[in-house]
């Protein structure tokens, strides 16, 4: 295992590429630093997880931009060729965690058969690698749990590799569970065919993580659908069908879940915060924030 607690330069004249890239063919790899200019137009590695615990980090892959903030995290899979950048005034906290393809396949192999497949041969590998849906995840509390006490360990410099070697293991098995349970909502997709369930699931995705990325700006639904390639009447069908809410009543709780964020863990005005969370101005954000959570906006700052 490597860690790693700054990001590479990859414009520096003494980068070594080839090196960079070998590593994540050899070892588990964890990037866990702080930064407030990073960009790496190209990247092509193993399966991953990327989060931050503040502001924000851009990826962009199959011509998606994906904006990953606080709460959430990105399944990447293997060999998908990615770009990221950060580009703020504050220090981000990034952290990205990449599994060896063998590493990952071992854990899968074992999570999806039945143990007695396992008993003749134990070490061979016959399970096919995971696909995942590549799109953004709640970062749930048991998983955030997982997190915080795998990078507590590295930093204290007191770990041994087969220590991290089982925080990883269960970080996969999170990920199976992930898995299985996207799996299941694409099977709410209006369609017959398990194919067309899974494409229309995968543009779905693409309207969810468009609405994260822009939920500060005025959203036009006509531009939601035709990044997601699926017609406003379809988008909205299959997005209630699968997600269970309409893809304005989703907006609005992003923008709400966003502002509820702000409070808890800034000092900033209620006006500025309704700006940044896509409100026109701070009676609108009041209102809905009391619709949804039962309190204002003050009262939550004042309770935390």
């Amino acid at each position: 295992m490597l860690y790693f607690t700054r990001l590479p330069d990859h414009s520096h004249s003494g980068f070594n590429e080839r090196l960079h890239f070998d590593n994540f063919r050899q070892h588990n790899i964890i990037f866990n630093a702080l930064a407030s200019k990073s960009h790496c137009d190209l990247h092509v590695g193993c399966l991953s997880i990327k989060t931050v615990m503040n502001g924000e980090e851009v990826y962009g892959f199959n011509g998606l931009q994906k904006s990953v903030r606080p709460g959430q995290f990105l399944i990447l899979n293997n060999d998908q060729p990615y770009s990221s950048r950060i580009n703020t005034s504050e220090k981000i906290k990034s952290l990205s965690i990449f599994f060896r393809k063998e590493f990952a396949a071992a854990v899968f192999q074992d999570a999806t058969q039945w143990e007695e497949t396992s008993l003749d041969n134990p070490f061979e590998i016959r399970t096919p690698a995971l696909e995942f849906f590549q799109t953004l995840y709640s970062l749930d509390e048991s998983f955030q749990k997982l997190l915080v006490g795998l990078i507590t360990r590295l930093d204290s410099r007191e770990y041994a590799n087969h220590e991290v070697d089982e925080d990883l293991v269960l970080l996969l098995h999170h990920l199976v569970r992930i898995h299985k349970s996207e799996v299941y909502r694409s099977g709410r997709v209006d369609a017959i065919k398990s194919g067309t369930k899974a494409e229309i699931y995968k543009r779905l995705c693409i309207a969810k993580d468009l609405l994260h990325s822009i939920f500060m700006h005025k959203v036009d639904l006509s531009l939601v659908s035709h990044a997601a390639c699926l017609s406003v009447p379809q988008l909205i069908r299959q997005f209630k069908s699968v997600f269970q809410t309409t893809p304005h009543q989703y907006l609005m709780h992003v923008r709400l879940d966003h502002g509820a964020r702000l409070l808890k863990t800034t000092d900033k005005p209620i006006t500025e915060i309704a700006i940044a969370s896509g409100f026109e101005n701070s009676s609108a954000f009041c209102r809905a924030f009391k619709t949804e959570y039962g309190m204002t906006p003050l009262a939550l700052r004042i309770r935390n």
